[in-house]
């Protein structure tokens, strides 16, 4: 019968759930979930079908959460009521959850900064100095143009630099970009950041970067280089800068990767939570994988692996062996 639930009634018992978990001593909270559990018999349902998926949101990845959230509030063409998805969204951002701000952007600060793209969306942004600047998915930065620098701080994401001459500037301007593992001066260069959970990646194209940890040794990355960096080290990587940035074709090119590793660069393409049976977490993927059609990638992925993808929500996937006939 809960089958025939509207998923926008779904979508508003994920966020329900979500709240209830991060803002568990908020008795108002509680009284307007009350509240809406008791509007309609679709919204008990609905209800029952999240909490039948049997853990709780805390320990699922914060995309989860956010997303949900966002996605409803996209729906919404009020602005008054996108602020209030906002609020909502920014109780979250505060909420006392391990490893929140390492892995996800507050929604506060997604709406402060200068320039965002959304999951699945790459943008292409053109500086007052001639610099332009490549978002890939779920990006967020801030841009600093004053008299003596230029600076980029990547708070989220994956960027790609190709530096401008910066002709109107009275005196020559050094270029940084900003991040939480250390900052990047870019000399006459073309290149890419990618910020992940533990460290940073930069692969250059042209010219060259110095790295820069906050409590490690300088390193310049050459053309041609590719370098991780955390706040103590900058060390060179096996990898190819062609591969760091096929991300700029809309693809995934995998040479026998996981295939565990490789959903977890998809995900970062779809909305929600996108995982495998871990028995089948080894099984190798190569070929190009286009990102603006995940589901797609999925179905295919299926097909050829002998694989069941699995589908709770649409926010909540996951892949398994195909059971024999």
């Amino acid at each position: 019968m809960t089958d025939d639930i509207d998923s926008a009634i779904v979508d508003a018992a994920i966020a329900w759930s979500v709240r209830l978990e991060f803002n568990r001593a908020d008795p108002g909270q509680a009284a307007a979930f009350e509240r809406w559990r008791a509007e309609r018999p679709e919204h008990e349902a609905a209800w029952q079908r999240v909490i039948a998926l049997g853990e709780p949101f805390s320990k699922l990845p914060p995309k989860l959460a956010l997303e949900t959230l966002d996605e409803a509030a996209r729906r919404n063409r009020s602005r008054g009521q996108r602020r209030k998805a906002l609020k909502a969204l920014g109780w979250l951002g505060v909420a006392g959850v391990a490893g929140w701000l390492a892995r996800e952007s507050p929604p506060w600060q997604r709406a402060a900064a200068d320039y965002v793209s959304a999951t699945g969306e790459r943008k292409t942004v053109r500086l007052a100095d001639g610099t332009t600047l490549v978002l890939n998915t779920d990006t967020v930065l801030n841009v600093r143009l004053d008299g003596t620098r230029r600076v980029i701080e990547l708070l989220r994401g994956e960027i790609y630099v190709r530096t401008g001459h910066d002709p109107d500037a009275t005196v020559r301007r050094p270029f940084y970009v900003q991040t939480g593992f250390g900052r990047l001066q870019a000399l006459g260069t073309q290149f890419a950041v990618r910020l992940d959970a533990q460290n940073a990646r930069v692969s250059v194209d042209q010219g060259a970067v110095e790295i820069v940890p906050p409590d490690g040794t300088r390193a310049v990355a050459q053309a041609g280089d590719v370098y991780r960096f955390d706040r103590t080290r900058a060390y060179r990587i096996d990898e190819s800068p062609a591969a760091a940035t096929d991300w700029l074709d809309g693809v995934i090119v995998a040479h026998r990767m996981p295939l565990g590793q490789f959903l977890a660069e998809l995900s970062r393409y779809r909305t929600g939570v996108l995982r495998c049976d871990p028995a089948i977490a080894a099984l190798p993927v190569s070929g190009a994988f286009q990102t603006a059609d995940t589901d797609r990638t999925l179905a295919f992925l299926a097909d050829n692996l002998h694989l069941a993808v699995t589908t709770r929500t649409r926010y909540w996937v996951t892949l398994q062996a195909a059971s024999t006939p």
